[in-house]
């Protein structure tokens, strides 16, 4: 349709400049290693953030707080996303990764991936806690949120 329309079923039009934001991330781990401090990383495909997160917490016994407010997220996806019901931490995100980094060095690997072609929108989203267990949202409001792991299996698996 003209003007970045699409026919949704129920004849609704929806509006969009949501774009695939899909791409290797190679050359951003390259950078982050060379800037040192990286324990560990993980792509957000299956599952999104909430799964990669819990997955940390789960395995290394340590909790995860993470601050809405950091998170780089595109304002077309917030509102589909809301509009549909979904949760957008739990959205599978290709071309995307997640590093945990010791803390003194967390400001020199963002600096380091900032610099790098698709990198220019990393955050420092969160920290590691002994606190407690799990993976929890500092929301917009102040509040603390659970964030659960997905339930099920969201996406089919396609390879």
């Amino acid at each position: 349709m003209p003007g970045g329309e699409e026919a949704l079923p129920g004849s609704l039009t929806a509006r969009s400049a949501i774009v695939s934001d899909v791409m290797p991330v190679n050359h951003i781990l390259k950078s982050a290693l060379r800037a040192g401090g990286v324990v560990s990383a993980k792509d957000p495909t299956r599952g999104g953030v909430s799964n990669a997160l819990n997955e940390w917490a789960e395995k290394s016994g340590f909790g995860i707080k993470i601050y809405e407010e950091r998170l780089p997220m595109n304002e077309g996806v917030k509102a589909a996303c809301e509009m549909l019901g979904i949760e957008p931490l739990e959205i599978g995100n290709e071309g995307k990764l997640i590093l945990a980094v010791v803390r003194e060095k967390a400001e020199e690997v963002l600096e380091s991936i900032k610099k790098v072609k698709g990198g220019e929108r990393a955050e420092i989203i969160g920290e590691v806690t002994q606190d407690f267990k799990g993976v929890v949202m500092e929301t917009l409001s102040g509040g603390l949120r659970i964030v659960d792991p997905p339930l099920g299996d969201p996406v089919p698996r396609i390879c």
